[in-house]
């Protein structure tokens, strides 16, 4: 297999990982807000993504893949005073997903330019590869 082909699989192996990230990430962002329906019970927990390498041997290449999806378990909830909501406790205080929509903008920011950059070399390598059709042509 031709090293462009190799690098138009690495890429898409990249944009798939990239895009469960952004994935993964929407979700945080769309549930930041998202509490406990009773006293007492945790609201939602923010979700993490790890990634591994992996060697396929059958092509011989090294790709990346989403290693698993886990949760928060380091980062604490947040309490605010809501009295009237329906998971407040007996202070008035509601538990707060332990999402911080600020971390979560520079990671999709950040998974954004990575799947950006893995497009990219896909735009490239099919530009080459047209190119040499082109050239075998004449």
């Amino acid at each position: 297999m031709s090293d462009i082909m190799n690098a138009m699989i690495v890429s898409a192996n990249g944009m798939r990982a990239q895009g469960t990230r952004i994935r993964v990430i929407s979700e945080n962002v769309a549930n930041a807000d998202t509490t406990g329906l009773a006293p007492g019970e945790d609201p939602y927990t923010r979700q993490t993504i790890s990634f591994k390498n992996e060697l396929d041997r059958e092509l011989g290449l090294s790709l990346v893949n989403v290693d698993k999806i886990g949760t928060d378990t380091s980062t604490p909830y947040t309490l605010e005073y809501k009295p009237d909501h329906p998971a407040a406790d007996e202070s008035g205080y509601v538990k707060m997903p332990n999402v911080n929509s600020m971390v979560e903008l520079m990671d999709i920011r950040e998974a954004q330019r990575s799947y950006e950059a893995n497009l990219g070399i896909m735009d490239q390598s099919r530009t080459m590869i047209s190119r040499t059709i082109d050239l075998l042509r004449t």
